[in-house]
């Protein structure tokens, strides 16, 4: 389609960054057309470049979360550098900042000064556990946060808890700040807004506890909480991972008693299994859940994944394979839905999956990785530097 105008085009985002939280929060405002400004360290810039090299040299994590955006190399701890930063902060209508807590105030960079000069601007500070309380000054990595907000305490089996593959903490976190953001943009500057800013305080830990409503309410008022049940469901039999005869695993659900007749019947080629006493509710198939596996398995070690898959297409039964990384890069619905793009970046084009949700409206933008510091010389040419102060900047590293 024609190239529309994108929903955040002419917002200017500025943010002090590293890792996931706050630079997932600002990929997607970046997705919706914002210019985003990411401040890094003159030389290696945020140290989630480093993770890894697994994409052409690059890190893993870094070309992810980091498209479409402009980087700014500051020293902050230098003098000069501090006030570029602060010039810049003057044009923008958003400044994040995932630093270590109270670092962006000692630099005068907290909402309490900045609404002062710029009453206009949105703040919004993602940390681990929030900018008050007992917690506030705790390092919080994900893996910490997963564990205080209970996901450890029901996930895997109670011999080995186990934590998610990816970083939810930090991905929770830099969803609530930028649906914060995007509704403080709107309270700002819809018909009869406030033409104020906000200040955005997000804590991981908040973020997660969110995600764990269910299994909170589940251990209402002392109750006891769902087993763990590894990747199987915790109470409704069959629903879970099974092995097929090739080696792959499959992912089945049964929901219902017509479901589990068709499954008899079908799948298993066993339709009297439906009428046995062991089996013939859900609370009894819970129960006896190791029998019915043994059952199970033995019927599938026969047949191959594809196999097991098509005969629960053809009972109708929800199923899924259990894919690997390379499965997903060539899954055929996202190659049938068109959901993947080039990208460019500093070691040449990736493919990267298209934000979530088809919008008929606009496309998404999808720009470049940037190198550390290669928007430097431009930005502030844009501020007004001269080319001698951009030499005396470089000379004291302070870009």
């Amino acid at each position: 389609m024609s190239q529309q105008t994108r929903p955040l085009d002419g917002i200017t985002v500025v943010s002090l960054e590293h890792a996931i939280a706050a630079p997932f929060c600002t990929r997607q405002l970046a997705d919706l057309g914002a210019r985003v400004i990411k401040i890094e360290r003159p030389g290696v810039g945020d140290f989630a470049r480093a993770y890894d090299t697994r994409v052409d040299g690059m890190a893993s994590h870094f070309v992810w979360v980091n498209r479409s955006k402009e980087s700014l190399t500051l020293d902050l701890k230098q003098p000069a550098a501090l006030a570029v930063l602060k010039q810049l902060i003057r044009g923008a209508d958003v400044l994040v900042q995932n630093l270590a807590p109270g670092a962006a105030a000692r630099m005068g960079l907290g909402f309490a000064d900045l609404n002062t000069a710029h009453p206009e601007l949105i703040v919004c500070d993602i940390s681990g556990y929030g900018d008050n309380g007992p917690y506030r000054d705790k390092k919080a990595y994900d893996l910490l946060i997963q564990s205080e907000a209970g996901f450890l305490s029901v996930t895997g089996t109670d011999a080995d808890p186990s934590k998610a593959g990816n970083s939810i903490a930090d991905i929770a976190a830099g969803m609530y700040a930028y649906s914060s953001i995007l509704a403080a943009l709107m309270q700002r500057d819809k018909r009869g807004g406030t033409g104020k800013g906000s200040h955005i305080d997000i804590s991981m830990l908040e973020a997660l506890t969110e995600w764990m409503g269910f299994p909170l309410y589940y251990a209402y008022e002392g109750a006891a909480p769902p087993p763990r049940s590894a990747a199987a469901h915790a109470t409704i039999y069959p629903y879970g991972p099974f092995a097929a005869g090739d080696g792959g695993t499959v992912m089945l659900g049964l929901q219902n008693e017509r479901e589990w007749q068709l499954f008899c019947g079908v799948v298993l080629a066993q339709p009297a299994l439906a009428k046995d006493l062991r089996f013939d509710s859900n609370a009894r198939r819970n129960a006896n859940r190791d029998a019915l596996e043994a059952i199970i398995l033995n019927t599938f070690a026969s047949l191959s994944t594809a196999q097991v898959l098509a005969k629960l297409d053809q009972a109708q039964i929800a199923n899924a394979r259990m894919n690997t990384m390379a499965g997903v890069w060539a899954h055929p619905q996202l190659q049938a839905r068109e959901r993947w793009r080039a990208v460019a970046t500093p070691a040449g084009n990736i493919p990267a999956l298209l934000p979530p949700g088809r919008i008929s409206s606009f496309d998404y933008r999808m720009d470049a990785v940037p190198a550390v510091g290669q928007h430097t010389q431009a930005i502030l040419r844009e501020l007004g530097q001269g080319e001698a102060d951009i030499a005396a900047l470089q000379q004291a590293g302070a870009i």
